[in-house]
C-alpha cells in the first residue's frame, strides 16, 4: 500500500468542524461592532482604512497624568530628580539618553539607567544579545533594530497625544487603538520609559520589560527566556520595516454576581450544545475564526515578561500586541474577563514550558473585518490556583469558575456567534481538574448560546471519556440544573477526581429509580434581606433561557430548595443601574407559582405541607425565589457606583 493511500487515524470525536460552522467556514460568524461611545475609547480617527495607517485622534482635553489614565512619560509632571538640587523632566532625559550612540547592551543598559531611578542587572538581555545570538545577529541588533526601536517609541506624543484610558475593575469598558499605536506603546515597555510606582503595581501587572531583561536566575528557564526576546526581536523588525495598518480592541466585562445565572434553575438541555472533540491542533492555530480561550492569570500576560512559558506566556510571546493589554488593564476581579479583537500573529514556535522555542516568522492570512480588525478574538479568563486539589469541588469553588467561563463567553452580539476554541483551562499548574473544569465550561457555553471545540493537548483518554459524557447527557436529556445538582452531590463524596464523569452517570440512574431521593442543598447564601430588596420588587422582565421549560415535563417534581453555594455574594443594586449587565433570572420562579397556588388551595395544603422538607417554610420561599443571589459581595470585588455604569445585557442564550 502506498504511503499515499494510508489514512491517518481520527483524532477528533463529536461534531465536525464544519458543521459547527454551518458549512459556511470560520469566517462566517457576527462580528462585535466598534461603536464609540463613553464607554469605549477609540484612539484614532474614523472610519479607519487599510489604505494607511489610522490617524491619531487628538482630544480637546488630553489626560496624560490622571488616575483614570495610564500616566504617559512625555507629561510635563513626570518629572525625575537628577541630584539633591536638580529636577527635569524625564522625557528630556529619555531623548536625551536615548539619542546616544549604543553599541553594546551595557550602554543600553547604562542608558536606560539614566532615567530609572534603580534597575537590576540585566543578566539575560546581555546573554541573549552577547551569547545567543551570532556576532553578525548582535550587530545587526545595534546597528538596525534597535535605533528602529527608539525612532518608535520616540514618537510616542505624535502617536498617542491625548492618553490612554485604564481599564479599571468592575467597570464595563473598551479601549480601541491602531496596531501602530500598540507598536508605540510596546516599543517604550522595550525602553522601560513608562512611569511605576509600587502602589500601582499591586493591581496593574505593568509593561516595561526590566523584568525580562533581568530574568537569568533560573537556570531551567534561561532558553526559553531567550526565545521570548527573539519573539519580541521579530516582532520589533516586523512594525519598523512595514507599519501595520489595522486596529485592535480591548474589552474589559463585568458581570455583577447579582445578575449571574442561577445555575440551579436553567433548563438548557446540554446535548443540544454542540462539541467537537480533539487530542491534536491548538487553539491559536486550530481555532481560527473562533473564541480562542486564553488561560489567564488574574494579571494579564502572566509571566509573560519574566520566567513564564505555558499556555498564557506563549499566546503573548507569538503575539507580541497583547502585551499592551498590561498597561492599562487592571488585575481580574472574580466576575470579570477581557476579550481582545484583532491582534496579529508574528511568531511560529515549538514546544511548551522548558522546550518552547521561536521557529521563525508568521505570516497571519486572518480576514478583517469592516473595522480593520483581524477577526481574531482571545478570551481572558483566570482560572483558580488550588494548592489542595480537593478544594475545587466545593460549591463556592465551582460557582466562582463558571461564572468566570460564563462571562468570557457571554455575548450581546446576535447570532451566529462564534463558538468557543478552548481546551484544559487552569489544570496545568493551577491543579484543575480535566475533568471538572471541561463539564464547568460546557456548562458556560451552553449558558452563553455557544458551541465549543475543545484541544485537549494529547489527552486522547479525555477526549474519549468527555465524548461520551455528552452523548449521556444528550440522550438522557440533562440539563444544566439537573447536572448542577449532580455535582453538588458528588462535591459530598470522597471520591477521586478522574470519577467525575462515571459518578454522574451512575447518579442519575439512581435518582431516576429513587425519585424522592433527598439531594443536598446548602441554603446560608440566602437570606429574607434578599427577597425584600428594591432590585427583588422591580425585576426585569425574565430571560428566554429562565422560562426555558423542562425537557421532560410529564412528570411534575416537587419543588427543591436551590442549591446556591457562592461565599462571596454581591450587594444587590438597584434596577437603574447602567454599568452591569441586566439580571438573566426570572421575576418569579415558575417553581414558586406552583406552590403558592397549591398552597392557597385549602384542599391540597395538608398534603403539600407533608411533602415539605422538616425545615423552616419561610426559608423554603426565600430560595424558591430566584432573585436570591442578590447578596452582599465580599472579597475582591466592589460595588460599582451608580454614576458611571454603562447599559449591558445579559440574557441567557437557549440552547
Amino acid at each position: 500500500m502506498s504511503e499515499s493511500t494510508i489514512t491517518q487515524p481520527k483524532t477528533w470525536r463529536g461534531t465536525s468542524i464544519k458543521d459547527i460552522c454551518g458549512g459556511k467556514g470560520p469566517w462566517s460568524f457576527t462580528v462585535t461592532p466598534l461603536s464609540p461611545s463613553k464607554y469605549h475609547s477609540v484612539l484614532y480617527e474614523l472610519p479607519a482604512t487599510l489604505d494607511g495607517p489610522p490617524i491619531p485622534r487628538v482630544s480637546k482635553e488630553p489626560h496624560l497624568w490622571h488616575e483614570d489614565h495610564v500616566r504617559m512619560p512625555f507629561s510635563t509632571k513626570n518629572l525625575f530628580s537628577v541630584d539633591e538640587i536638580n529636577i527635569k523632566e524625564r522625557w528630556k532625559l529619555i531623548q536625551d539618553a536615548l539619542k546616544q550612540p549604543i553599541t553594546n547592551s551595557k550602554e543600553l543598559e547604562s542608558a536606560l539607567k539614566k532615567y530609572n531611578r534603580t534597575l537590576p542587572n540585566f543578566g539575560a538581555l546581555h546573554y541573549f544579545l552577547h551569547e545567543e545570538l551570532g556576532e553578525e545577529e548582535s550587530e545587526q541588533f545595534f546597528k538596525n533594530l534597535l535605533p528602529n526601536i527608539i525612532s518608535l517609541a520616540l514618537r510616542l506624543p505624535e502617536l498617542l497625544p491625548s492618553g490612554i484610558p485604564l481599564l479599571k475593575q468592575n467597570h464595563n469598558r473598551s479601549l480601541s487603538m491602531s496596531q501602530q499605536q500598540v507598536s508605540c506603546i510596546l516599543a517604550n515597555a522595550f525602553l522601560c520609559t513608562f512611569p511605576w510606582k509600587q502602589n500601582v503595581a499591586a493591581s496593574y501587572p505593568g509593561v516595561n520589560f526590566v523584568s525580562l531583561f533581568s530574568a537569568f536566575q533560573r537556570e531551567k528557564r534561561k532558553d526559553c527566556v531567550c526565545e521570548k526576546l527573539k519573539c519580541i526581536c521579530n516582532y520589533f523588525r516586523r512594525v519598523t520595516q512595514n507599519v501595520p495598518l489595522g486596529t485592535i480592541t480591548f474589552e474589559r466585562k463585568f458581570i455583577p454576581r447579582s445578575n449571574m445565572p442561577r445555575w440551579d434553575t436553567l433548563k438548557n438541555n446540554l446535548g443540544n450544545t454542540r462539541i467537537h472533540l480533539d487530542s491534536e491542533g491548538t487553539i491559536e492555530e486550530n481555532g481560527r475564526g473562533f473564541l480562542q480561550v486564553d488561560f489567564a492569570n488574574k494579571n494579564i500576560g502572566g509571566g509573560v515578561l519574566a520566567y513564564g512559558c505555558v499556555q498564557e506566556e506563549i499566546r503573548f510571546a507569538i503575539c507580541p500586541e497583547l502585551i499592551a493589554a498590561r498597561l492599562f488593564v487592571e488585575q481580574l476581579g472574580n466576575g470579570e474577563a477581557v476579550i481582545i479583537i484583532g491582534t496579529e500573529r508574528f511568531n511560529s514556535y515549538t514546544g511548551y514550558g522548558d522546550t518552547f522555542e521561536w521557529s521563525g516568522d508568521y505570516r497571519d492570512v486572518t480576514p478583517r473585518d469592516i473595522y480593520g480588525r483581524l477577526r481574531t478574538s482571545v478570551c481572558v479568563i483566570d482560572a483558580t490556583m488550588y494548592h489542595r486539589p480537593k478544594e475545587q469541588f466545593s460549591g463556592s469553588q465551582m460557582i466562582r469558575e463558571l461564572n468566570k467561563a460564563y462571562v468570557g463567553f457571554h455575548s450581546r452580539d446576535p447570532p451566529p456567534i462564534a463558538p468557543v476554541a478552548t481546551g484544559n483551562w487552569g489544570c496545568g499548574a493551577f491543579r484543575g481538574s480535566k475533568q471538572l473544569k471541561s463539564l464547568i465550561q460546557l456548562i458556560a457555553c451552553a449558558a452563553a448560546g455557544r458551541d465549543m471545540v475543545y484541544y485537549s493537548f494529547g489527552d486522547t483518554q479525555l477526549v474519549e471519556e468527555f465524548y461520551y459524557v455528552h452523548l449521556f447527557f444528550g440522550n438522557n436529556q440533562i440539563t444544566i440544573a439537573q447536572l448542577w445538582r449532580l455535582l453538588g452531590q458528588f462535591a459530598s463524596k470522597n471520591l477521586s477526581e478522574d470519577k467525575l464523569f462515571s459518578f454522574i452517570q451512575q447518579a442519575h440512574f439512581e435518582s431516576k429509580n429513587q425519585p424522592n431521593k433527598s439531594i443536598q442543598t446548602i441554603t446560608k447564601f440566602f437570606t429574607k434581606k434578599t427577597l425584600d430588596s428594591p432590585r427583588s420588587r422591580n425585576s426585569s422582565s425574565p430571560s428566554k433561557a429562565s422560562q426555558e421549560k423542562p425537557v421532560n415535563n410529564n412528570k411534575k417534581e416537587p419543588a427543591e430548595i436551590p442549591m446556591d453555594l457562592e461565599e462571596n455574594a454581591v450587594e444587590s443594586l438597584s434596577p437603574c443601574s447602567d454599568d452591569v449587565v441586566e439580571s438573566s433570572q426570572p421575576e418569579e420562579s415558575p417553581y414558586f407559582k406552583k406552590l403558592m397556588v397549591k398552597v392557597q388551595s385549602s384542599a391540597k395544603k395538608r398534603s403539600i405541607e407533608e411533602k415539605l422538607p422538616k425545615t423552616d417554610l419561610s426559608r423554603i420561599f426565600e430560595m424558591l425565589d430566584d432573585e436570591g443571589n442578590n447578596c452582599k459581595e465580599t472579597g475582591e470585588e466592589h460595588q460599582v457606583p451608580l454614576t458611571e455604569v454603562i447599559v449591558h445585557r445579559s440574557d441567557v442564550k437557549q440552547s
